[in-house]
């Protein structure tokens, strides 16, 4: 291993990847801090320190690594373009013309990502605007007592409202172009590094919130839960079932082509973290709707009732309602990424068949069995690093910070596990093309 990474700086152009995709990512963390003008910066310093005992706040931070509570210009985080995807995946789906786009190949996938950039502005806009609503109405309306009235965003008028907007737009912007920037001239998956970034630095914290409610014992526990998730989620993640693809002969003049056999890789978890993603969005829509509620009578009710079941990682209404929307998002988004039939299709265009099955609708319903039966497994997987570490956590430590389980849950370790194992894999292939050896050992 460190003979590999000695061989990483010894090669320019795999260095400066790295150097390049590093300093992006410094630069996201340093404009997490950076604050949007207009805001009350003592406001704000209340407003964090409310938040680290969970709640809405600690609901709703995970994404951005804390610059929500910091009121940063980064504060919405990536999360605007990872809806705008989802948003154009599931289009793909129902609108014809982003069907042929999708099938023109390059041309067509820039003009898929031009309409993306565009509704990710849309959707930055409209939260941005709702955030300054919301901040300026009631403090946020999520904190308590004598932090209720709290005005994060004095002296309200149009002109100091467009420039907020404005401001958190543009940072949502120049996050969108930071991560593609990180994907073309850097090293990775420039959104997953983003996310990955935000997730990780939310770790510190969890351990010196720990530490100093739990002592050493709470530390050990910690990373001995964390060991044994990991080793979890990297067998689950490496998993996958294979489905044998024989491709027929064809003679052409004197030249023999096709006759040779290959394989489908089915994941096990092939929606990766997207359905936690999705569930997590569902809950979010009560939580900030429940902002704009009356702040007595009903109103007070019902926001008092989401704060309590909603954004607890430890109530019984969140855990059932997280788990079921996690297990159907699965499916839903696993349908989306692998359609058995247009593959049954491809495969007959190719002069491809699976051993066995007969080309064309047996095929589709073999590959939708298949699919089905590995789809189950994935998706109970998801759910339980979703739900599990929150759960143990909440019993096994004495700590009241609630938003332990949200930074520490398993959406904090999937998505790390898996942007590593990612980015690892694409170093290895760096490697490996320039005839080095592998920097994973298999």
């Amino acid at each position: 291993m460190f003979k590999s990474l000695r061989t990483i700086t010894k090669i320019p152009d795999l260095r400066n990847k790295i150097l390049f995709t590093l300093g992006m990512l410094v630069l996201y963390r340093v404009g997490s801090y950076v604050m949007v003008p207009g805001i009350d910066q003592n406001a704000v310093t209340t407003i964090k320190e409310q938040a680290k005992a969970g709640g809405v706040l600690g609901f709703l931070t995970l994404f951005s690594g804390k610059a929500l509570t910091n009121f940063a210009v980064f504060a919405l985080g990536i999360m605007p373009y990872i809806t705008s995807s989802i948003i154009m995946q599931i289009l793909t789906v129902v609108i014809p013309r982003l069907q042929e786009w999708q099938e023109q190949g390059a041309v067509g996938q820039r003009k898929i990502t031009q309409w993306t950039r565009y509704v990710t502005i849309g959707i930055s806009l409209i939260q941005s605007t709702g955030l300054v609503y919301v901040f300026h109405r009631q403090g946020g309306g999520f904190t308590s007592g004598d932090t209720q009235n709290l005005d994060l965003v004095p002296n309200f008028n149009f002109m100091r409202v467009s420039l907020i907007v404005l401001t958190l737009t543009a940072g949502s912007a120049l996050l969108m172009w930071m991560g593609e920037a990180i994907t073309q001239r850097g090293i990775g998956n420039g959104m997953s590094l983003i996310i990955f970034a935000s997730v990780v630095s939310t770790l510190p914290g969890t351990f010196t919130s720990i530490k100093s409610s739990d002592g050493w014992g709470g530390i050990a526990l910690l990373i001995a839960i964390m060991l044994v998730m990991l080793s979890f989620i990297v067998f689950m993640e490496q998993g996958q079932r294979r489905i044998p693809v024989q491709f027929a002969k064809r003679v052409v003049g004197r030249k023999q082509y096709g006759g040779q056999s290959t394989y489908i890789p089915l994941k096990v978890n092939m929606a990766g973290v997207i359905p936690i993603i999705f569930a997590s969005a569902v809950l979010n829509l009560p939580v900030l709707l429940s902002q704009v509620l009356p702040a007595d009578g009903w109103g007070k009710t019902w926001q008092k009732w989401i704060n309590d079941h909603l954004t607890s990682g430890t109530s019984p209404y969140y855990l059932v309602f997280f788990g079921l929307l996690i297990f159907g998002f699965s499916f839903f988004y696993t349908t989306i990424q692998f359609d058995p039939v247009q593959q049954a299709d491809n495969l007959r265009k190719q002069g491809g068949f699976i051993p066995g099955i007969r080309p064309g609708p047996q095929t589709e319903r073999y590959l939708a069995k298949v699919l089905n039966r590995i789809t189950v497994p994935g998706a109970l997987f998801v759910m339980a690093i979703a739900l599990v570490p929150a759960i143990l956590l909440a019993n096994l430590l004495s700590t009241t910070s609630a938003g332990i389980g949200t930074d520490f849950g398993g959406v904090s370790l999937l998505i790390a596990v898996g942007v590593a194992l990612e980015t690892m894999k694409q170093i290895d292939g760096q490697l490996m093309m320039r005839n080095y050896e592998g920097f994973l050992k298999l």
